[in-house]
């Protein structure tokens, strides 16, 4: 069955924003599909993340309380010493309805949890967390041709969403060449929001969960891009279709937001597997549930394996973290 047009609100929200010009670019549309404040997808109220009838994805999230135990488990050993209850543990970009640390018995003197609508204000010592937050920013697309790089926006042909090349000047951060039709999407609004968090009065742990790779990858190593939808658990490539019914998503650059927050006087940012990050931070949360759950196979054993395992979303996901004193 072919995907659902476009409903006629956002073909006028789409009219509306693109002008006499007609066209968006992608990120435009993108923003506007996921971020409407009455059509976009982020902006709706029924249950996107999980494993039951109607949810599009699922996310280390979806483990529950196991997932914010390793978080706190590994915040507490990335802090040095300092105790927790001196931070304020700030989680961005939640889901509607619960945070990570619900149900977890944790080390933080506070916590707070900034949804979509609510404005970034942060200062004092503080845990920055976000799971799966950078991906979920628009992101811009171009495409080598002859030449140079020519940018792919979206215009309305008989009530569809088709895809354009558009004559726009791509940024700099591009490479000058690259093989005809490669295809780049640039995370740049990514960066743009990790550089607005580094810009905050706060001091202490940054913490990303997300997935992403390094630029050199980006640019040499996925010649179709890294764009793809999400809708019921299927992945898809038509990234026009059902605007606000769908999630979109790229890759993140992790160079890019690990650059601006050196710039904003982070130490170093590493990034590590998830796998990794958990077993290398969070042994003290992992060694003795394991074996008080060695005599059986619970449901705490079956999401330390869905988070941890390489074959599940222990390499699929990364981590970044990074401190500012």
């Amino acid at each position: 069955m072919p995907p659902a047009a476009p409903s006629a609100e956002f073909l006028a929200a789409f009219r509306d924003r693109a002008g006499a010009g007609g066209t968006l670019t992608f990120a435009e549309f993108m923003e506007l599909a996921l971020y409407h404040p009455v059509l976009g997808y982020y902006r709706g109220t029924r249950r996107r993340v999980g494993y039951g009838t109607g949810t599009d994805f699922f996310t280390a999230s979806t483990s529950g309380p196991v997932f914010g135990s390793l978080i706190a488990a590994a915040a507490t050993r990335l802090l040095a010493g300092q105790p927790g209850r001196d931070f304020t543990f700030v989680e961005i970009g939640a889901e509607p309805g619960g945070s990570v640390l619900d149900g977890v018995d944790h080390p933080f003197g506070a916590t707070r949890t900034l949804r979509l609508s609510d404005p970034l204000e942060l200062a004092g010592p503080c845990v920055v967390f976000s799971n799966e937050l950078f991906d979920a920013q628009p992101f811009r697309r171009f495409v080598f041709r002859g030449p140079a790089w020519r940018e792919l926006g979206v215009e309305l042909r008989e009530g569809a969403c088709v895809e354009i090349e558009l004559a726009t000047v791509a940024p700099a951060e591009l490479p000058p060449s690259a093989p005809e039709g490669y295809v780049v999407d640039a995370p740049l609004a990514a960066a743009a929001l990790a550089a607005r968090i580094a810009a905050q009065p706060w001091r202490g742990l940054f913490l990303a969960c997300d997935y992403g790779k390094s630029w050199r990858e980006l640019v040499e190593a996925t010649p179709a891009g890294t764009a793809r939808a999400y809708s019921r658990h299927t992945q898809s490539n038509d990234l026009l279709a059902q605007p606000g019914e769908q999630d979109l998503t790229c890759h993140i650059c992790w160079d890019w937001v690990a650059e601006r927050l050196v710039a904003a006087g982070f130490s170093a940012p590493v990034v590590e597997s998830q796998e990794s990050f958990f077993i290398q931070h969070a042994a003290d949360y992992i060694a003795p549930t394991l074996l008080a759950e060695a005599a059986r196979f619970s449901p705490v054993k079956q999401s330390l394996i869905q988070l941890l395992h390489p074959s599940h979303l222990g390499r699929k996901f990364q981590v970044l973290h990074a401190r500012r004193p």
